[in-house]
């Protein structure tokens, strides 16, 4: 392991000489963190942390920082100062500034600067030098309207240290919210060139924070839903690629978009007693052409979504092979005390047709090669893994409405979904971009037994040049990203315009 660390700071530029340095210095800030988390008597929470962990992958004991992490999460605000910060050998640096908030409102900040100290209000600096990050920003956040003062370190042509001081406000997590953009495409249809006009909603999780807090993943996609169906659109592409999760009743209500009324999943507790969470809502916001994108990322929730959506036969389904294969049920319980909270695994869910998704995932309809179609991403290979296990199917015959209503849609048959493979199949196999990402994941199987260290430093500057390194931004290494799975993404789109322009007579029927 030493020697695998000592060859990654090599892979840096850094000298031998100094990557030693570095490496005795990161072994003295984990030996300054136990022991700090010990003189804390922080031990009975590693002690529960430990054992919740040794019952399936997903029971957890959250300690009240965690707990609070999480809070974030879902409620995507939080009262603080706006940037999002990381630790980097002992230092705190600022990886971005969040738009709106205190620290870009100040104009003195910028991603990279390192924060050395952090001074409250009318009182003394504290140096927070090697400190553990999550002391960092228990320091820097606070509530609406106090101040904090930071001391920045920022390195450059020249060197200088200067103090900002920030007013904290309510920080409203946008980029981590449902988005919605539009993409056109001139196709020869029937009657002529037609251009279609597709919706991509990119949904990242299932958040929420209660009546309280207003925000939830159900209202935002209902918004975007019914602004795409007020812009015209021909079809919508969700996006679930990047999707871990989140709350289960919003996975449920979303999908009540797509459908008119019907069970969505089931749950089934350790008494094998079994309840089917339902769609009430008699609306279809959405009747017209769908496309749902997944990866090995797509897990839980957005796994129940897909999944359910397919057993209706009311989307195709693009991606990896299969979803995350995450089908357990964990309930959420507050301590007392201020305590923090325990997630323990209550039961398993089931998709429609009966089938859970435990392991096996949601399987695609259309298979797309993807950089995120890696065999090691998925629950199957999870410690303490849960056996999978089926129910009898409980599809609804009122999730589609009469033909002629509002409320129906066309289900989507195997004739097409073999149709529009062959389609997909063909372009795939003539674009170099999904010929690397092929290549890559071939080469990833065969990597077994020990590594050449030449071989690391070949790859490491090939993963840099495609998904950019520590020096890089946060943004720019998103934009990377974000570039590199655009193929993965254009290929949904194209198979969704084939999809319209099966159905002739669903254009221009918004």
């Amino acid at each position: 392991m030493v020697q695998f660390q000592l060859t990654n700071y090599l892979l840096t530029d850094v000298k031998l000489p100094e990557a030693k340095k570095q490496l005795v210095h990161r072994y003295e800030l984990v030996t300054k963190r136990i022991r700090e988390r010990r003189q804390k008597n922080e031990v009975p929470t590693m002690f529960v942390e430990s054992f919740a962990v040794a019952l399936d992958p997903h029971s957890s004991y959250m300690s009240p920082e965690v707990l609070e992490d999480f809070q974030i999460q879902m409620r995507l605000s939080l009262d603080g100062i706006g940037a999002s910060l990381s630790s980097q050998d002992g230092f705190t640096v600022i990886e971005d500034l969040i738009p709106g908030g205190g620290a870009e409102k100040t104009k003195q900040l910028r991603p990279k600067d390192k924060i050395i100290s952090v001074a409250q209000e009318g009182q003394k600096p504290v140096n927070i030098m090697d400190m553990d990050l999550r002391d960092v920003v228990k320091m820097i956040r606070g509530k609406k309207g106090t101040k904090v003062t930071l001391t920045i370190l920022r390195q450059g042509e020249k060197t200088e240290t200067f103090d900002v001081r920030i007013i904290r406000d309510k920080i409203d997590l946008q980029e981590q919210a449902a988005k919605l953009t539009f993409e056109e495409r001139k196709v020869d249809g029937s009657n002529g060139k037609k251009t279609l006009k597709v919706a991509i909603i990119d949904l990242p999780s299932f958040y929420g924070g209660g009546e309280r807090s207003g925000r939830s993943s159900y209202l935002d996609m209902k918004r975007l839903v019914l602004e795409a169906k007020a812009k015209k659109a021909d079809g919508i592409v969700l996006d679930l690629s990047r999707n871990g999760g989140g709350l289960l009743e919003d996975a449920v209500r979303i999908s009540g978009l797509f459908l008119k009324t019907g069970g969505v999943v089931a749950t089934k507790d350790t008494h094998r007693r079994t309840e089917v969470l339902a769609d009430e809502d008699e609306d279809v916001q959405w009747s017209g052409p769908l496309v749902v994108l997944t990866s090995h990322l797509s897990a839980s929730a957005s796994e129940i979504l897909a999944g359910a959506l397919k057993d209706y036969k009311r989307a195709i389904v693009v991606g990896g092979a299969h979803t995350f294969g995450k089908g357990s049920v964990q309930v959420f319980s507050p301590l007392p005390a201020n305590l923090g909270a325990m997630k323990v695994t209550t039961g398993m869910f089931f998709l429609p047709g009966g089938q859970s998704t435990q392991h096996a995932g949601v399987t695609s309809h259309i298979q797309v090669p993807s950089v995120f179609n890696s065999d090691e991403v998925g629950e199957r290979s999870m410690d303490y893994s849960l056996p999978p296990q089926n129910i009898s199917q409980f599809l609804s015959q009122e999730a589609n409405g009469t033909p002629g209503s509002a409320a129906h849609w066309r289900a989507v048959e195997d004739g097409l979904i073999r149709q529009l493979a062959e389609k997909s199949a063909e372009r795939i196999k003539k674009d170099e971009r999904f010929a690397s990402v092929l290549k890559e994941l071939d080469e990833a199987k065969k990597e077994k037994g020990p590594v050449k260290l030449a071989e690391i430093k070949k790859k490491a500057k090939k993963d840099e040049a495609r998904l950019g390194s520590r020096k890089d931004s946060k943004k720019d290494r998103e934009k990377k990203m974000k570039d590199l799975e655009a193929p993965f993404q254009q290929e949904g789109i194209n198979i969704l315009v084939d999809y319209v322009l099966s159905q002739s007579s669903t254009i221009g029927m918004r």
